[in-house]
């Protein structure tokens, strides 16, 4: 579905206005509705409304607390208000510590393996970063989200969050630029972090495994003072590990300090820091097709531990911070005030060597070259909101009505050097030295957007609810190439974005829906006549249906979306280092979900996904065919049980099931990445406050590649990993 065949942006902005003169009319009259407000209930998220109380204690759910075992009921990443996910006509999922905590989740990634519509760990274990697919598109860069604000990250400047960190994390899929501003059309991961809790919490964790890991983790909180105005949390874990590849360690040190002062029942003013240090190399192996896939000429297949880099230059080191805070202010029982801020800095030293198709006729040598960059990047991020909650007197609104500012500074140096001594892969020599790296891009730049936003969820009667937002962006791009001065450039965009939902809430807990939207998201770079890119859009339209059956704890989705996206860039067939801004690429697929506790001590987590994705606009090369490396069909299952009553109580087992579809490693669709399936697993036990666990991931040790991104681009998926942990909590 195309814009131009949908014409649908101007009366969107009529629409928006239109809606908008309604709900300033109605404020005005004051009456009172017979459509009840109720359901679109908005509490306070802060610490006094009940948000992040400590496990175990019964305290009515927020969008910004704690998950009530593995089913959520409410979120704020759709609507930036606290609403029922079952009134909230898009795609939705939400994974609470529990889950993570259950299924041992090292990374944000592994932590959303059993959630539709995302692929995560696209390039296997990567201990750099996290990668994402939402919808058979990519959402690493600009799609990764920290309560609510964006974790802008390109040119290897990137960010990593520890899930033991996190509160929730919510998957949001679909086109989300309404509210978010710059941000992919396929839908966005925003990581919710814990908070200061209103009764004491004290948890200690000990835990190791495969890869010699050892780490510590603490969670603490609680009042600060007598008062009840103070509250604090102070989480934490030190990790050291081995990563999969030889010679590669995966060390991590994190902390989070933050606290909330609550003055009276109406203000909430919480801060929240976090400092992260990375000590981390092996990442990337690009090894070849011929040997991982398939054999190689001489019948080979590269061992999964072998590091194609070097211990002499092999490392990658981040420091990370982020300072910010959240502050709300009820005015009365109709207008809140909220702002969200945050500063985020990110340092990285990433050096190695890298594969590069094989430098021998029998594939027993890999060619490599060097690589070296250093950049640093700093993120300012505010986020203004004003909500009114009223009847018009036909009518419940919802209205929410902001402005959100965001800059990002990037100073960006890459080197590389070639040739590399090469490696043979039957008896690896290391310690090999190169010539020194020469930089060949040295770049600064500044990316900076405002964005205006509006949005009103409409009660129309008890049961049908109308979602209605707009936005306008204005973005400035500064590119200063310090090496070229004639390829800095200087790109000013404007665009608007609108989104229109309609769900049906039937008594049963029934709930079709259906939502169209549209997305703008900035493309830094310039082509290869140095022309700034434009950036790249996208539309989808989305037709679904939600079920929480009353008196169960369960909620079941499915949903079947058409997506596309624009300006996507190609490679040039005719220069293979520069790209063409001339692509398109279409998604369209079927998503289901369900996620229970089906009885005492027992919970189940399941989801399918399957899409077709097509380039609809490009080059002979690949117009019609399916982009590389993404799969387009995966399913998981995974069920835990803890056995709630008798001598056996707090004695608990599990597993889970992950299937992964083909995938390709070429523009011509010719070479196939298999399909594969692994299996996890658990064993625990709880009592007096103890728990102890053990994980295994990967269970049966399966040989897979995770994608290929070339011929000489393939990337091993994460082996049998076992961990071991202890916690207490008192």
């Amino acid at each position: 579905m195309s814009a131009s065949s949908m014409g649908c942006l101007p009366p969107a902005r009529l629409a928006l206005a239109g809606v908008s003169l309604l709900v300033l009319a109605g404020a005005a009259q004051g009456q009172q509705s017979a459509v009840t407000l109720e359901t679109l209930s908005v509490e306070g998220s802060g610490v006094g409304a009940g948000g992040g109380g400590a496990p175990g204690r019964s305290q009515p759910e927020t969008a910004r607390g704690p998950v009530p075992g593995y089913v959520a009921s409410r979120s704020a990443t759709a609507t930036k208000t606290d609403t029922p996910i079952i009134r909230t006509p898009q795609s939705i999922s939400v994974v609470g510590a529990q889950q993570i905590e259950a299924q041992r989740s090292q990374t944000i990634s592994e932590a959303v393996r059993y959630t539709p519509g995302i692929y995560a760990n696209q390039f296997g274990p990567d201990t750099r970063l996290d990668w994402f697919l939402i919808r058979g598109f990519s959402a690493t860069e600009t799609g990764l989200f920290r309560d609510g604000l964006q974790l802008f990250q390109t040119s290897f400047a990137n960010y990593r969050i520890d899930p033991f960190g996190a509160e929730r994390i919510e998957v949001l899929r679909g086109p989300a630029a309404t509210l978010f501003g710059g941000s992919p059309v396929g839908g966005l991961v925003n990581i919710v972090s814990k908070r200061p809790t209103t009764e004491p919490l004290h948890y200690l964790e000990l835990g190791g495994g495969s890869f010699n890991q050892r780490y510590a983790a603490f969670d603490l909180g609680g009042p600060a003072d007598s008062s009840g105005h103070w509250f604090y949390r102070l989480t934490g874990k030190l990790q050291n590990s081995d990563a999969q590849v030889r010679f590669a360690p995966e060390d991590r040190y994190y902390i989070a300090p933050s606290f909330t002062y609550k003055p009276d029942g109406a203000t909430t003013f919480t801060v929240l820091t976090s400092f992260q240090r990375d000590e981390t190399g092996g990442a990337g192996q690009f090894l070849p097709y011929s040997g991982t896939v398939r054999p190689n000429a001489s019948g080979l297949r590269i061992s999964r531990t072998l590091n194609a880099s070097d211990p002499l230059v092999d490392s990658y080191t981040r420091n990370q911070a982020n300072l910010g805070y959240e502050f709300e202010h009820h005015f009365d029982d109709v207008w809140t005030f909220r702002q969200n801020f945050r500063f985020s800095f990110t340092e990285v030293r990433d050096s190695r060597y890298v594969g590069n198709g094989y430098a021998n006729a029998s594939e027993t040598e890999l060619a490599r070259y060097g690589f070296l960059t250093t950049p640093r990047a700093g993120l300012f991020t505010v986020d203004n909101q004003a909500q009114a909650r009223f009847s018009d007197g036909y009518f419940g609104h919802t209205v929410l009505m902001g402005v959100d500012y965001k800059r990002y500074s990037l100073s960006d140096n890459q080197a590389t050097t070639f040739p590399v001594p090469s490696l043979n892969i039957l008896s690896p020599r290391y310690f090999q030295t190169a010539a020194t790296p020469l930089p060949y891009r040295v770049i600064n730049q500044q990316l900076q957007q405002t964005g205006l936003y509006l949005q009103d969820q409409v009660a129309l009667t008890d049961r049908l609810t109308f979602l209605i937002g707009g936005r306008q962006d204005f973005v400035s791009n500064v590119v200063q190439d310090k090496l070229v001065l004639a390829n800095s450039t200087v790109r000013d965009e404007t665009a608007f974005t609108g989104r229109l939902g309609l769900i049906y809430n039937f008594d049963n807990g029934l709930a079709p829906y259906v939502t169209y939207g549209t997305s703008f998201n900035p493309t830094a770079g310039v082509d290869g006549n140095n022309r700034p890119f434009k950036a790249d859009k996208g539309e989808q339209i989305e037709v679904g249906a939600k079920l929480q059956p009353v008196g169960w704890n369960t909620f079941f989705t499915v949903a079947a979306f058409d997506l596309v996206r624009s300006n996507v860039l190609t490679p040039n067939p005719a220069n293979v280092f520069t790209n063409l801004q001339i692509g398109a690429v279409r998604s369209r697929g079927f998503e289901a979900s369900a996620t229970a506790n089906l009885a005492e001590g027992l919970n189940l987590v399941a989801s399918y996904t399957i899409y077709g994705l097509r380039t609809i606009e490009g080059t002979s090369l690949d117009l019609g065919r399916v982009p590389v490396g993404i799969p387009e069909n995966f399913a998981s299952l995974w069920a835990d049980y803890t056995i709630p009553v008798g001598d056996w109580k707090g004695f608990g087992f599990g597993g889970g099931v992950n299937y992964v579809g083909r995938s390709y490693a070429d523009v011509a669709n010719t070479l196939t990445v298999p399909e594969y399936v692994t299996f996890d697993a658990v064993v625990h036990y709880e009592r007096d406050g103890w728990r102890a666990a053990v994980n295994l991931q990967n269970a049966g040790d399966k040989r897979f590649v995770s994608s290929c991104s070339t011929a000489t681009a393939c990337f091993y998926g994460t082996q049998r990993r076992i961990t071991a942990s202890l916690g207490y909590r008192w």
